[in-house]
């Protein structure tokens, strides 16, 4: 699996959150963020220092979190947990009836 299957990427919109909401939201610091930015497992939209983070964003930070800080787990791995969940929602989408 290559690096770039496990970047989210985010969308435009109003319901988006800055970098300080989003480490408020998800309790973690700015420089975990930078550090998954940098790694290429999370692609905010705007320029560093601009960052904007969508709600698909949000969700994949607060899974990231939990699985590193619960299974003692490396980013990239975790990375790898968000991706598959995130898998798994759109085929279960594509199950229902009138998808």
């Amino acid at each position: 699996m290559s690096s770039t299957s496990w970047v989210g990427h985010a969308g435009a919109g109003d319901d988006e959150l800055t970098l300080d909401e989003l480490c408020r939201a998800c309790a973690v610091s700015p420089d975990w963020v930078d550090e998954r930015v940098r790694a290429g497992l999370l692609a905010p939209q705007g320029p560093a220092g601009g960052w904007r983070f969508d709600a698909a964003l949000l969700l994949r930070v607060r899974v990231m979190c939990r699985v590193e800080r619960d299974f003692d787990a490396v980013p990239e791995l975790a990375a790898l947990v968000a991706d598959l969940q995130d898998e798994i929602r759109r085929l279960r989408a594509r199950l229902r009836p009138g998808s």
